[in-house]
């Protein structure tokens, strides 16, 4: 091969891969998504923030007891919650089950009017295995729902309906399977407990619903987002029931209008997952047995354990989330 035909093959590659990642978003992180005005939201970057560094949060956990985050924020309880009165619930014991919750929250910008994105399109199965092909899907129907058929799960059920019933709606159980170091650490952790208790799964399943958001819901989420202009559609998924560590979890997508620009859109989107305390608690547990000092529950849960590894939820939320809506932004971006 001659040096110029092989230096014009290095250009060529060098430039592909440019434009390449120079298609890729940027996740910038801040205090609060909302707080940056829309103007200084640059092209394929997501404004990206979520609650470890709140007032509110457990300095042990990064977490915020779902006490306080429902009494000081009324209106992301209402929208953030698995349904608006959801309320932590009580256990045949009559002891009421504590929650902690994760929350976060980006914003970023679409070259497209909001009305030309049709977010439709997403609720599906071929969308949630987009932003994160580790997790399987399968679709169910109402009759497979847990909350709709076992008495100690119907906490998890809006009062006034079923989950899987709405006709605009889509319902899917989903499997993953912990990644890394955390499969061997459960196996370990099993074998040093007790024979009576139940085996820790190596997998975490759900089940949950997605579809558009509908009026009037749909008119009122500016009051959500800060952002006052046109909603053209939202899209959200419930995740209500979880084999383990979770009580339920929440993706919403927005979108709006460029408040001054015609053809652009702001895409805000929020992730929440509540967490039994109970599985926080056992923290004291395993900290204090050397071998497991790794699974520490909530070391795990926020990636700050050295068995967390890759993108999926075996990374620990933040960089769950993180990866999760840089995927959305990425999909909504080639639309």
């Amino acid at each position: 091969m001659s040096l110029h035909r092989a230096a014009v093959l290095i250009a060529a590659c060098v430039a592909t891969c440019t434009s390449a990642a120079a298609q890729e978003f940027q996740v910038e992180d801040v205090p609060a998504a909302a707080s940056v005005p829309i103007a200084q939201i640059k092209p394929r970057t997501v404004i990206f923030a979520d609650q470890r560094n709140d007032k509110l949060a457990d300095s042990s956990t990064g977490l915020i007891p779902f006490d306080d985050w429902a009494r000081s924020r009324p209106v992301q309880r209402r929208f953030l919650s698995l349904f608006p009165s959801f309320v932590e619930p009580t256990l045949k014991q009559q002891t009421k089950l504590k929650l902690s919750v994760y929350q976060a929250e980006a914003r970023f910008r679409l070259p497209k009017p909001a009305a030309a994105l049709d977010l439709s399109r997403y609720a599906n199965v071929a969308f949630l295995e987009q932003i994160d092909p580790a997790v399987k899907h399968r679709p169910i129907t109402a009759s497979d729902a847990v909350p709709n058929k076992d008495a100690g799960a119907a906490h998890n059920r809006p009062p006034n309906r079923r989950w899987c019933e709405d006709a605009n709606a889509i319902c899917v159980q989903s499997r993953y399977m912990f990644e890394g170091k955390i499969p061997a650490g459960i196996q370990l952790a099993n074998k040093l407990r007790e024979e009576s208790k139940k085996p820790i799964p190596d997998f975490i399943e759900f089940q949950s619903e997605i579809m558009l958001v509908a009026q009037p819901h749909l008119a009122e989420l500016p009051s959500l987002t800060g952002l006052d202009s046109t909603v053209a559609s939202g899209l959200e998924q419930n995740i209500f029931w979880v084999n383990q560590v979770i009580q339920f979890g929440k993706l919403l997508a927005v979108l709006q209008q460029h408040p001054t620009e015609r053809e652009a859109a702001i895409a805000t989107v929020y992730i929440v997952i509540a967490v039994r305390n109970d599985v926080l608690n056992k923290q004291k547990e395993y900290s204090n047995t050397p071998m497991l000092r790794n699974l520490v529950p909530a070391q795990l849960l926020m990636g700050n354990s050295s068995f967390n590894s890759g993108d999926s939820l075996s990374a620990g939320l933040p960089k769950y989330a993180r990866s999760r809506i840089k995927a959305i932004a990425e999909i909504m971006e080639r639309e």
